[in-house]
């Protein structure tokens, strides 16, 4: 299966790395490092994840409260946002690729 990422949830990890380097140097870098193995573990085992009722599959990271929202549409897995897991609930929902 092929992974992407759309253009709105690699500007929200940008942003997030942005935000955690300002705050302490090395931070961005450990969250983008969580991402990277988190998009590896869903490209090995995409179905694994619960399928949610609004049709997407929502894994949350282990370190920052952050969870990668995903759809599978035929071999592709689309990331469709990487959002913060207190705030605005499914804001993203009307994203497709």
């Amino acid at each position: 299966m092929t992974l992407r990422i759309v253009q709105e949830a690699a500007a929200e990890l940008a942003d997030a790395i942005s935000y955690y380097e300002s705050i302490e140097n090395g931070l961005g870098i450990r969250l983008k490092e969580e991402v990277r193995a988190a998009l590896a573990w869903i490209a090995e085992n995409p179905e694994l994840v619960r399928l949610r009722p609004n049709g997407y599959r929502r894994m949350n990271l282990k370190i920052f409260p952050f969870y990668l929202a995903y759809a599978i549409w035929e071999d592709t897995i689309w990331i469709l946002a990487v959002a913060h897991g207190a705030r605005r609930p499914e804001y993203w929902i009307e994203r497709a690729p």
